[in-house]
């Protein structure tokens, strides 16, 4: 049964020192087979600048939930703390940014100026306040309810994946916001954010939860220390297993023989006979248990050992030393209005092209016009893929995705085995194989149209924001993939340090 409580003494104590206490913390979904926690017991302080680290499904976003009260849990959570959440519904984005940030905050005229001061901090101009909501980006949203929240001083804030809709400028501007902030804890899957702004970091692991003192890197480098001993661990496990498992069949064997032996024996006397097998039969009954046992012991060990096997890709580099993709005096239009001042460049084989430029500056636009070939997007000049060049395209929009697993792979035209595969090694649980596509989290979806385009066969792939909704173990293992395999491909996305390790060229998208 879930706990949530303040004694009077320990509110005293928590007050003072700003500290958050779980204590046997057990939580699953209904018809989970494994608990999402089990027994947890974590001290946290309010003053530290917390990131959550894990992979997607592992419960990061449950955890703060829990935080909140809002799931049933056994346990007990103790804290004098009141919780901001971000991000919060907007019930009405008909209304102007004032309206809605009155609503989400509880405030009036009265004493509305503190948001007003953290609009500002955040980098949000004056008279965004009466502007309509929903023609806002969705940067300008993000950093609108985020400023709203900081404004309540008396909570502490809850802040789940708050850099999702932010392009690279956008990021640098909230990361310099939260490191003038006290304290607050923030799931987020961009490595060189969370650099900025975290000194302590909580990482949610398949066998235990861990807290760091540090940033990523920190977290990081710690991680692969361990991960290199864990690695050693299990190789010298699997040799220990194996050559117990040989002992065990040569002692199941021993035993056999001795039962044949005792039972092929015509004996006199029976009783005496019978009591000395028996005894012999029992012995050799307890060595081979005892032999299983070590297996199985040694078994167990090896199951807390998360080693994540790497990808492939299905890459086939082209031939052709002529260029995959021509673009020509390239201007973007978009519902009537021109995006972008002219561009023009040339994609060869084994080349890796970012695209770049502010939220609004047309990047999807670009990919979309140069797929699909829609004039009602381009304005003037030409973007153009080489007849006969083969595309993996991963889309940014994958809300629309639906049915079973088989069934997407089905109409995707990829192997379900290849697919399955790869998920698992995206750490995908799998229990979700059974599930339907549309009853997954985004990041889980995610995988799944990520998975797919790993499987096709291409000469290029054309991938928008491919990181959004991952978390950053994932993120490690896209970024070694692609510097192992080194495939063509014309890319957007918004995590710098990915964006620096894999690309070969810089395609510069700027606004009129």
């Amino acid at each position: 049964m879930e706990h949530l409580e303040v004694t009077a003494q320990e509110a005293g104590r928590c007050l003072s020192m700003g500290i958050i206490r779980i204590k046997n913390l057990s939580f699953s979904y209904d018809g989970q087979i494994d608990p999402l926690f089990s027994e947890v017991n974590l001290e946290l302080d309010s003053n530290w600048k917390l990131g959550l680290i894990g992979r997607n499904g592992r419960g990061k976003t449950t955890l703060l939930r829990i935080l909140q009260n809002q799931l049933k849990f056994n346990g007990t959570v103790e804290t004098n703390l009141k919780f901001n959440y971000f991000p919060l519904p907007v019930k009405d984005g008909t209304q102007t940014v004032e309206q809605v940030l009155m609503e989400q905050t509880g405030r009036d005229y009265s004493n509305f100026w503190e948001v007003e001061r953290e609009l500002s901090l955040i980098g949000l101009p004056d008279d965004i306040i009466f502007k309509i909501y929903e023609e806002l980006s969705p940067g300008q949203q993000t950093k609108a309810l985020l400023a709203a929240m900081f404004a309540d001083r008396e909570s502490f804030q809850l802040i789940d994946e708050p850099t999702n809709h932010l392009d690279y400028d956008g990021r640098q501007i909230l990361a310099q916001y939260l490191k003038q902030k006290q304290g607050f804890i923030v799931i987020s899957h961009d490595r060189r954010f969370l650099n900025d702004v975290i000194d302590h970091v909580l990482s949610i692991d398949r066998a235990e939860i861990s807290v760091f003192q540090g940033n990523y890197d920190t977290w990081a480098n710690e991680r692969e220390a361990t991960d290199q001993r864990e690695r050693s661990e299990k190789a010298n496990l699997q040799k220990d297993i194996k050559k117990l498992e040989q002992a065990s069949r040569q002692k199941q064997e021993w035993s056999r023989a001795t039962e044949r032996e005792i039972l092929g024996h015509g004996v006199p006397d029976r009783g005496f006979i019978s009591h000395k097998s028996a005894k012999v039969m029992s012995k050799a009954l307890n060595i081979r248990n005892r032999a299983d046992k070590k297996v199985e012991e040694k078994k167990s060990l090896l199951k807390n050992i998360e080693i994540q096997e790497p990808l492939t890709l299905q890459y086939e580099p082209s031939r052709s030393v002529k260029p995959l993709v021509e673009v020509k005096d390239l201007i973007l239009k978009r519902d009537g209005r021109t995006l972008n001042h002219s561009i023009s460049f040339e994609l060869k084989a084994g080349d890796r092209i970012v695209v770049e430029g502010p939220n609004g500056v047309g990047k999807s636009t670009f990919i979309k016009a140069l797929l699909n070939q829609d004039m009602k997007l381009i304005e003037s000049g030409s973007a153009n893929i080489r007849k006969n060049v083969t595309v993996s395209y991963l889309p940014q929009d994958f809300d629309q995705l639906s049915g079973s697993l088989g069934k997407f792979a089905e109409e995707k035209q990829v192997d379900l085995q290849e697919l399955l595969a790869a998920l698992r090694k995206l750490g995908f649980e799998r229990s979700l194989f059974d599930h339907n596509i549309e009853d997954m989290s985004m990041g889980q979806k995610r995988k799944v149209a990520l998975a797919r385009s790993l499987c096709e066969r291409a000469e290029l792939y054309i991938w928008d924001e491919p990181l959004n909704y991952l978390d950053v173990i994932t993120r490690e293992q896209i970024q070694e993939l692609i510097l192992k395999y080194q495939p063509t491909m014309l890319f957007i996305d918004h995590d710098q340090e990915f964006v620096d390790q894999v690309q070969t060229k810089v395609v510069n998208l700027k606004k009129l």
